[in-house]
This record gives C-alpha cells, structure tokens and sequence, in this order.
C-alpha cells in the first residue's frame, strides 16, 4: 500500500484527505484514522474503507456520519466488483476491466459472502458460476447499480450522457435499420457507447448482462419488461425461377405441390410449419422441404436460389421485390403481421440512458415498418 498516496505516513488524515477518500466535504480538521492506514481497499474507482474502520472526531454525529458513508461506500463497490464477476465468469478479467489487483477481487468476493452468509459463486480452477443465491444477488445488485448511475446523472444536460448500453437484435433488423441510423444517434448523444449484439437466437438478457433487445413476434412470459414498438407484414415469396419451374400456388391446397424452404427455430431447432391467418385465427401445414436454414441470411438466400418458397416480413425482401428478384404469392393467405417489441429487465427501465436509447430505437422501428407498409 503506498501510503504517500494519501499524503500522511504517519497515519494522521486531514479532513480535506479525508474528503477525498470518502468523496464527501469535511471540515474538521482534527480527524484521523484509529486503523492503520493498510485497511484502505483500491476497490473501484479509489480508495473506500473496509467496515471495521472507524473514524475518531470530537463531534459524535460528525463520526456517525463518515463511519455510514464509508460502509455504504464499501458495500456499494463489493456489489460492483460482484457484478463485474458474475458477467465475465473471471476473477482475472474483472480485475482487468476494474483495473485493480486480481487478489483485491477475489478478496471483495469473500468479504461479501461472508457478509450475507451465503456462497456467491461456484470456483474450480476453470471457470467461475454463480450459485442460486448468487443469481438472485445479481438481479437485486443490477438494479442497486442502475439506479445509483442515474441519481449520477440526472441533473446533467442529454448531451452529456456517458456510459455504455448493450444491445440485441434479429440480425436482419439490426444490419438494415439499426446500424445505419447510429451516426444520427451519436450526434445527438457522442459520449454513449452502444454495444451491439446481431444474432437469431435467443438472449438471457440477466446472464448476458443485455440492456435492451428487439424481439420479433410473440413474447414469451420471461418476467421482463416489454414495450411493442410497431409491426409489418408478413408475405410470401418466391423466386422467378422457382415458378417457372412449379407453377404459383393461389391457395394452401396447392401447397402440396411445392417445396418450401424451412426455416428451423434457433430456439426449439423444430422445423416450423407453413402458416396462414384467416383474420380469425392462424392455420397451420406442414410442406415438403429440401433446404432448412436457421436464420434469416441463410433464409433469403436459399430462396433467392430457386429452392422454394418462404414466408418472410416485407421490409426483409423489398429490394429483391423491387429487383423483381423475388415474387409475392398467395396475398389473401399470409401470416398474421410481427409485431415488434423491445424488452428489458426490470433495472434497465430506471436507467436515463438506456430509456434515451430505446425511444431512439423505438422511433427507427416505427418509422422502417411505416415505410414498408406505405410502399407500393
């Protein structure tokens, strides 16, 4: 411990160091530390004092006071340190990422567990998991951090915003709306970091540590928060050459004589069905299929090649429509419209930030869907 940090070897902290320790104004100028000086801890973000510091001042509030401050400081850093952790699965890169020694993590990580009780975190020499009190720490410690970052920030103006949002999207949506529309986003707000994640498959939002995510279609019942955004149409298509080769279908019965190329869940990896709404409900049929694909690249692509047809949202296919690379078919029997929705745990909802950046994206969604629906 390098004591000249503090600017007192001897032991004795003035009040003005003090200050800076605890991040709170003192004006006492007789306060000092009856511990040696080697119980300030580099958590994160400076030096905080371990609970059985005490602080000596000839006013018993004043030492009330510093003493609360000092142990909320404390715990505060132990949860952040904590969620560091359970994010990346390491001691080491927790220590990287917070830059602090590896040791000072691993020391805050039994600190706390002695303190609740409880074992946070399962270790073997490989890897680092989080037990059943551990998950349940981490939501409750993910809200504790959100809020605190935005009492940090709410008095300061939207262009000073800084901090770092996570973010999912279907693959598609994020390379055709999300992507190019981020210049706009960081010219109004240059200090925020955006995080992007484009895939079709599922995302735990708690274990991935994501803010907020785009989900197409029905949600299921995930206890996290949702806010629908807008929805588009659902067509089917097929190449022209496909048709050349089998004729078009004007109805499911004639779907018996055509090939479809599936598309496979990445969730359940179960082939979906063929389907059509009436205006009613949603019907359902299986057709015979050569290719399957598991996400939506893939998906296009297969069509584009003559190999059957798909069910797709419009904004997905309209350039190949307008290239006259792809034809719609069976208007009067499509699927029911996607709706779009955005999702995020609870803690992400109290967040400035992330509620800046989801009314952003909400208005690129609204605004990509409404020019899809508008088109001839």
């Amino acid at each position: 411990m390098d004591h000249d940090r503090l600017g007192s070897p001897s032991g004795k902290v003035t009040s003005h160091q003090t200050s800076e320790v605890l991040g709170t104004a003192c004006n006492h100028d007789d306060l000092v530390l009856n511990s040696p000086l080697h119980a300030v801890t580099p958590y994160v973000f400076g030096y905080t004092y371990r609970s059985n510091v005490c602080l000596k001042a000839n006013k018993a509030p004043f030492n009330d006071i510093i003493c609360q401050i000092g142990r909320s400081m404390d715990r505060l850093n132990l949860y952040r340190i904590f969620t560091h952790v359970a994010e990346t699965r390491s001691f080491t890169k927790s220590a990287d990422r917070l830059h602090i020694p590896r040791s000072s993590v691993s020391a805050a990580i039994s600190d706390l567990e002695r303190r609740l009780g409880v074992r946070l975190l399962n270790r073997t020499t490989r890897n680092v998991s989080l037990t059943y009190e551990g998950e349940a720490l981490l939501e409750r410690c993910l809200d504790l951090l959100a809020s605190s970052e935005d009492i940090d920030s709410m008095f300061r103006d939207d262009h000073e915003l800084a901090g770092r949002i996570k973010v999912d999207a279907p693959s598609r949506i994020g390379r055709q709306i999300i992507a190019p529309a981020l210049p706009d986003f960081f010219a109004s707000w240059p200090n925020l970091q955006i995080e992007l994640g484009f895939s079709d498959r599922p995302v735990d939002l708690i274990q991935e540590q994501v803010d907020i995510a785009l989900r197409a279609g029905p949600l299921v019942d995930s206890g996290l928060k949702a806010r629908r955004v807008g929805k588009v149409r659902q067509i089917n298509v097929a190449s022209p050459s496909y048709l050349a080769r089998h004729g078009t279908p004007a109805t499911p019965d004639d779907l018996d004589h055509h090939l479809q190329v599936a598309y496979t869940s990445p969730s359940t990896r179960r082939v979906l069905d063929w389907e059509w709404f009436d205006g009613e409900k949603t019907h359902h049929r299986p057709v015979r299929w050569q290719v399957s694909a598991n996400n939506a690249e893939a998906y296009i692509a297969c069509a584009l090649a003559g190999l059957g047809l798909i069910q797709i949202p419009a904004y997905d296919v309209a350039r190949h429509i307008a290239a006259g690379e792809l034809v719609p078919v069976m208007d009067d029997h499509r699927p029911e419209d996607m709706v779009f929705s955005l999702v995020y745990p609870g803690r992400s909802g109290s967040n400035r930030r992330i509620r800046i950046f989801s009314d952003w994206l909400a208005d690129q969604i609204a605004r990509a869907t409404a020019q899809v629906e508008t088109s001839p």
